[in-house]
């Protein structure tokens, strides 16, 4: 029987996390003149500013998880990108670097200790939890893109499709298009 391994549950995780900022930025970019930055009943007022958000916490938490110290650098301008498509290129690569940490990982690693900097001190954290934070925090927030784009002309995608076998047929072009290959997402 085999048994639960955290560091490929994490990878695949990654993946799941890629794949899923792919459809909702894809879906994005196809929104009308102004519905991306129009005010929205949200935690943040508008699609522009909560995916401004989950980039930059992905800075933060990605960079720290890295080994680097970027710290609170990443949230010196609220809302870097105005636009979907440089914030698409943004998200893109911080989801590359986190997948790239998670496909490294190992259970030495995720156990190890990150440290945050959090400006007048260090927050030191077990991988694992900070990984896992940063997983629910993405899912949380693109759960509200998901519902403000309800209210607009784009349909929102399929976001709850997790990396299993089965839902290979409905992800083929996505998995091209991110440079993957289903053994990869299956191992």
């Amino acid at each position: 029987m085999p048994t639960f391994d955290p560091v490929r549950a994490f990878r695949k995780l990654a993946y799941n996390n890629a794949l899923a900022n792919h459809r909702l930025l894809q879906a994005c970019a196809a929104l009308k003149p102004g519905e991306f930055e129009a005010s929205r009943t949200s935690f943040f007022p508008s699609i522009k500013e909560t995916l401004n958000h989950i980039v930059t916490v992905d800075w933060f938490y990605v960079d720290g998880m890295e080994g680097g110290t970027l710290g609170y650098q990443a949230f010196e301008v609220d809302e870097p990108f105005d636009d979907v498509a440089p914030l698409t290129q943004a998200q893109t690569e911080v989801d590359r670097r986190l997948t790239a940490l998670c496909e490294a990982l190992t259970p030495e690693r995720l156990v190890s200790t990150v440290s945050l900097h959090r400006g007048d001190r260090i927050q030191e954290e077990r991988m694992e939890d900070v990984l896992a934070h940063l997983f629910q925090h993405q899912t949380h927030h693109r759960g509200q893109v998901h519902a403000m784009l309800a209210g607009t002309s784009v349909v929102p995608p399929q976001l709850d499709e997790f990396i299993v076998a089965d839902d290979a047929r409905f992800r083929g072009r996505e998995v091209t298009e991110l440079g993957w290959s289903e053994e990869k997402l299956m191992r």
